[in-house]
């Protein structure tokens, strides 16, 4: 007699229900606190400022203004998405995309290993992705002191993204996205207006290969951070990597 049991995935499984409520109620809060109080300030991941340009800042009178890195927000900053923007429009896409993303491919997943190890493998990625974008900052920051020092109008222009707070469950998500293409490669998606369906693994490569030419050419320019997006796609593919060396059964 087999005591084998059928359990059939859920929809919304316990954790990806409650990240989108918890996402969902902080972008509402942003929405409605942002005249009174700095939630989406409070909530982003701000860089550290290497002591070099926090000399120069402080001359300038301009450190004032700056707010600094504070721990909590490797975590804090994957719970805030953009609300409002710079016209004081609602923005919907972010957080729109991102929870969509979630559920897609994060259902899937906290199915296959319970929600304990999925919320482990969710903040995992987040705080991965912070700290991979935290260490490029600091990077780029020393190049900005280095600009200023030298005079280098363009050099600066091209560098002040290194300053901006980044928000936003991306990272995270991106380390879902690889751990679905790893575990899943030959599930196939239709991305229109694409007419053929595509290969996770394809996808995932597509979306990594992107954000790492973003990354790469562009400092300052656009609003992504894409380094945040490769450090949460590296930290969820050696954690999964890790996890599946156990575990030789296919998954696909």
């Amino acid at each position: 007699m087999s005591n084998f049991r059928y359990s059939r995935p859920e929809l919304f499984p316990p954790v990806i229900k409650n990240l989108l409520i918890i996402n969902l109620l902080v972008w509402i809060a942003q929405l409605t606190l942002q005249n009174r109080f700095p939630l989406t300030d409070l909530l982003s991941l701000h860089p550290a400022i290497p002591p070099k340009l926090e000399q120069i800042l402080a001359q300038s009178g301009e450190l004032s203004g700056l707010r600094r890195f504070h721990p909590y927000e490797l975590i804090s900053y994957m719970f805030a998405h953009a609300a409002i923007d710079s016209h004081g429009g609602i923005v919907f896409a972010h957080i729109l995309f991102n929870m969509f993303a979630l559920w897609m491919f994060g259902r899937t997943l906290e199915n296959l290993w319970g929600a304990k190890r999925f919320i482990f493998f969710y903040i995992a990625s987040g705080i991965g992705a912070a700290l991979f974008h935290l260490a490029i900052q600091y990077f780029r920051c020393g190049q900005l002191a280095d600009a200023i020092i030298a005079n280098d109008q363009a050099g600066v222009t091209k560098l002040l993204g290194a300053l901006s707070p980044a928000l936003g469950a991306s990272g995270a998500i991106m380390g879902i996205m690889v751990a679905f293409g790893y575990l899943f490669p030959n599930t196939e998606f239709m991305i229109m207006p694409i007419p053929i369906p595509i290969k996770a693994k394809w996808l995932v490569l597509a979306y990594v290969a992107l954000d790492l030419f973003g990354g790469i050419t562009n400092y300052s320019t656009d609003n992504v951070a894409h380094f945040a997006h490769l450090g949460g796609a590296l930290a969820g593919f050696i954690i999964v990597y890790v996890w599946n060396k156990t575990n030789r059964k296919t998954l696909y």
